[in-house]
């Protein structure tokens, strides 16, 4: 436990954003992103292939701009609060993500990571394989659809993005939901102002494919963070906070290039033990925190075994396929 303390309290020299670094992440994040989107606009009289290469950078910088978001949602971005909550808001608009019930539902998110009681708001779902084999035939198929690569990641963007940012939780306090409606009701007010001066097919074939590669990229991130062999996932009576954010946490060391798109977000471990930390202070903390140098690490390759990832065996304390069940419950009726 002491351990831990001390663990925690090495993160305090970086949770003091820098407001010229603050700046600069805006300058060189969404100026970028209005250029090329405007570019890739221009491109349309001249080649729907240049349109759409300059579109994928364009998502690039949209996922930069969604994780300068996310960092005023811990108000780490700045200083003040009020200039958080406002850039948040702002950045909110552009990535289509409500800022205040966003913000809600991901601090019960870092508050309830890997803990096994308290699943369900701002993660990925997932079952264990004893609620698994005690669910419904519905409740499987409904599960198993969820699962499936092409509904997550093609079909995912498109719900979490148009259908749910857009209502309001249950239970939301007057100030969160004015949020939403302000955010929903710029949101349309911008998507009517683009299709009467440059229509509405020009829109849907520059913003259509921006939006869709960041949601996918960004819904891959999430998942990658915490669906990752050697997890760490308990019930609450055994989970702890540190061992939760640097075990159940993912170091995903990326090529520098998708790190820089990615505002360093790979470092999830860190960002979980310590959310104050801005994101361009993350591979500091990282590489001056001896301890954290020895966390899961997956790399872009690897990365790629986590699809096959789909219950959480609590016995083996490791995630298995669907088609391993009936050899995991074999397993487990030995060892009980």
């Amino acid at each position: 436990m002491e351990k831990q303390k001390i663990l925690r309290k090495q993160m305090t020299p970086y949770e003091k954003s820098d407001r010229l670094a603050s700046v600069w992440q805006i300058l060189n994040t969404i100026v970028p992103f209005f250029l090329l989107w405007i570019l890739s606009y221009k491109s349309l009289s001249i080649s729907y292939t240049l349109s759409l290469a300059l579109g994928v950078i364009a998502a690039g910088f949209l996922v930069r701009t969604f994780i300068i978001f996310h960092d005023c949602c811990h108000y780490s971005f700045f200083k003040n609060r009020n200039a958080n909550k406002i850039l948040g808001t702002l950045t909110g608009i552009l990535t289509m993500f409500p800022f205040s019930q966003w913000q809600h539902d991901h601090s019960v998110h870092h508050a309830t990571s890997s803990n096994l009681d308290k699943r369900g708001t701002g993660d990925i779902w997932f079952l264990t394989v004893d609620e698994y084999m005690a669910a419904s035939t519905w409740k499987k198929l409904q599960y198993r659809l969820y699962r499936n690569p092409l509904v997550m990641f093609v079909l995912g963007p498109i719900y979490v993005f148009l259908i749910k940012n857009r209502f309001n939780r249950k239970g939301a306090r007057l100030k969160e939901r004015l949020n939403t409606y302000l955010i929903n009701i710029a949101i349309a007010v911008i998507i009517g102002v683009l299709c009467w001066t440059i229509g509405w097919k020009a829109l849907l074939l520059v913003q259509g494919p921006i939006f869709w590669i960041a949601g996918a990229a960004g819904i891959w991130l999430f998942y990658i963070q915490h669906t990752f062999e050697d997890s760490y996932f308990e019930e609450d009576k055994e989970w702890e906070y540190v061992r939760a954010a640097v075990e159940g946490s993912s170091f995903y060391k990326l090529p520098k290039l998708l790190q820089w798109l990615t505002g360093n977000i790979g470092y999830h471990h860190v960002h979980h033990l310590s959310p104050r930390v801005p994101n361009y202070k993350l591979e500091e903390a990282h590489n001056n925190t001896p301890p954290l140098q020895n966390v899961p690490t997956i790399t872009l390759k690897t990365s790629l075994s986590s699809l096959k990832f789909h219950l959480w065996d609590e016995q083996q304390k490791k995630f298995i396929r669907f088609k391993d069940v009936g050899f995991s419950v074999k397993i487990n009726s030995v060892k009980g």
